[in-house]
């Protein structure tokens, strides 16, 4: 698999001073689409899971800002887990991968950035029919 089908990890850009720490994203420099969707995922109970799905078309960038989650992601073939930890380091997710949030620290804040805008007819819920 090729960066373009598998996902991967990138280091954001981070500046630091005696007043703390700046984080940001910008398209083409950090991610490989526009963002036209944002999501972000909190208050979720510690340890538990978010339903997986994979897009036909989407593709997301995952930053945990606070606390930690693990990404299980699988396109059928292979199967890589991460673990999100740091509000500087972000996962993207190509198309066509199957991903779950798992093992949501207290208090974790996730925030997903997306190249659509996620419309149901392009979601697949069901992971058999990603393997066909």
């Amino acid at each position: 698999m090729n960066k373009m089908t598998r996902p991967y990890l990138i280091n954001l850009s981070k500046i630091s001073d005696l007043r703390g720490n700046l984080t940001f994203i910008q398209y083409p420099d950090h991610i490989p689409f526009e963002i036209k969707k944002v999501d972000w995922i909190y208050d979720v109970p510690s340890g538990r899971n978010k339903i997986g799905y994979a897009s036909k078309k989407n593709k997301e960038v995952i930053v945990c800002l606070s606390g930690s989650i693990e990404v299980f992601v699988t396109n059928g073939q292979t199967e890589e887990s991460y673990v999100l930890s740091r509000p500087y380091s972000a996962l993207v997710i190509p198309k066509l991968n199957w991903r779950q949030l798992r093992n949501f620290s207290t208090n974790a804040v996730v925030m997903i950035l997306n190249s659509s805008r996620k419309e149901e007819s392009e979601m697949i819920h069901d992971f058999s029919k990603l393997l066909k």
